[in-house]
């Protein structure tokens, strides 16, 4: 799509819904979990499952599913995704059984995890590197945690009003819009042709990787951090890692170059997003718990009270992409840590006897700006120089970072919660827990802070001295940036 078609705006729009979606569904099941367990039987456990079966098998195949998209054309594997995605959501919807319900949410997931990196890599081959790519990261950005935080404005209307199953059915329209919109707004591409090849032995060593990761830390609140079963799953997971960086250092088509891992900028905007998605998804979900499990809020009220984060978040994502070519992307992200950290602390005050305006207000005016901003300086590092043949899987990198780390931070302020959680008083007990989850989430953001500082600074200094050589001239050819020829 030429720099100057105007379609390309409207292109954004359309890949911005599917990442709102992609992200909506992540959660929004969150408040419907109740009104399922009770329609369907489902015990404590079994209902967890229902949220689990997404995140297992989206955070497991995101990798997989960039690279197919950079193999077999962007917008073929965007329009396949959709599809099994509306699909699978009116299997979720029309669930009979519990077992059906997760095997739909599991194929969900699996749908997703095609979804997210295609429409990401679209994105990124649409716009050219630079002042117009960051706007439409920080518009991606900023519908991404719009999403997240109005799976909670959605979600408990939904249930109240029609039933659990209309969490699902939501998503069956807007997928037979996008289906039809794809072939007019965006156009295909892929990587050269004569390069197809998936590298199934990298790809069944990345899944299952992925998979032992997300499985351990989704089931370590329940089962425990130090148990036999989470470390050996997480030492499992980190010896396919091993494996697979063999693999790809091998092979001539590797599932991902061992150039991006390489990339400092590259690998320190992954482990940022990563932290970022643990801050933010642990923050939210110990809201949510506080303001319905010990203020008693509805559904209804929690959400529209929260609004003001998703709001915030889109304002930090456009105050981010402006920032960011002027000031770099370290001190945005760092910057934007700052607020979630900030934010996070605020809130680890909450009294029992709290209410919005005094005890939740503040803290989450701080740390809706400083994720949207995080979250777009975070995008912009991690896929900056990357090649275009590659912007599939590097998209799925930085998707996959963002969704594991947020399962891996549901599941620390998961346990953070219960260990802290101890008195006759009951709601008096859970608000010691939840402010004790509030601080491991500052903790995270200090964490993804440090990385901030000390990863991403290396790539701008860089940067700078190419500017600043008598080579740093340009010459664009299409979508990509090469040097001048000698």
């Amino acid at each position: 799509m030429p720099a100057t078609d105007a379609r390309r705006w409207y292109a954004l729009a359309l890949l911005c819904v599917a990442g709102f979606m992609v992200i909506l569904d992540a959660q929004i099941v969150l408040l419907a979990l109740p009104s399922i367990a009770d329609g369907l039987g489902l015990s404590a456990d079994g209902a967890q499952w229902v949220m689990s079966a997404y995140l297992l098998s989206f955070g497991g195949l995101l990798l997989l599913g960039g690279r197919t998209a950079d193999l077999l054309g962007r917008r073929r594997v965007f329009m396949a995704g959709t599809l099994l995605f509306g699909v699978s959501s009116l299997l979720c919807g029309l669930a009979w059984t519990a077992g059906v319900l997760v095997a739909a949410r599991a194929v969900q997931g699996v749908s997703a995890a095609i979804m997210a990196p295609s429409a990401l890599s679209l994105l990124v081959s649409t716009f050219d590197e630079g002042r117009e790519r960051n706007k439409a990261l920080a518009v991606w950005s900023g519908s991404g945690g719009f999403g997240a935080t109005a799976a909670l404005l959605i979600g408990g209307p939904l249930t109240d009003t029609l039933g659990w199953e209309w969490v699902f059915f939501l998503n069956v329209p807007v997928a037979a819009l996008l289906l039809a919109l794809t072939p007019l707004l965006l156009r295909e591409s892929r990587t050269d042709a004569r390069a197809r090849s998936f590298d199934p032995a990298g790809a069944l060593a990345a899944t299952a990787a992925l998979v032992a990761c997300v499985y351990a830390v989704v089931e370590a609140p329940g089962a425990g951090w130090l148990s036999a079963r989470t470390t050996g799953l997480l030492a499992a997971s980190v010896l396919l890692v091993v494996v697979f960086v063999r693999i790809e250092s091998r092979t001539s088509a590797p599932l991902v170059p061992l150039r991006l891992l390489r990339a400092r900028t590259v690998s320190g905007g992954n482990l940022v997003v990563f932290l970022l998605g643990a801050s933010a998804f642990g923050m939210s979900y110990t809201l949510s718990q506080y303001g319905q499990g010990v203020l008693g809020y509805s559904p209804l009220r929690f959400g529209l009270c929260n609004v003001v984060m998703p709001v915030g978040a889109v304002v930090g994502s456009y105050a981010g992409q402006a920032l960011v070519t002027r000031a770099g992307a370290r001190r945005i992200a760092a910057g934007g840590l700052a607020l979630v950290g900030a934010g996070s602390a605020l809130l680890a005050g909450v009294p029992v006897d709290g209410s919005f305006a005094r005890d939740l207000l503040p803290g989450l005016l701080l740390f809706g700006p400083g994720l949207g901003a995080c979250a777009v300086a975070g995008a912009i590092a991690a896929l900056t120089g990357v090649r275009e043949q590659d912007s599939g899987v590097a998209s799925g990198i930085n998707t996959a970072a963002f969704q594991i780390g947020g399962a891996f931070g549901v599941a620390v302020v998961t346990s953070v919660a219960l260990t802290w959680t101890d008195g006759p008083d009951r709601l008096a007990a859970l608000t010691t827990g939840y402010r004790a989850a509030f601080l491991a989430c500052a903790a995270l953001a200090t964490a993804g802070l440090i990385c901030a500082l000390l990863l991403l600074r290396r790539g701008e200094e860089q940067s700078r001295r190419e500017d600043r050589s008598p080579g740093a001239a340009r010459v664009r050819t299409g979508k990509r940036t090469v040097p001048p020829p000698p």
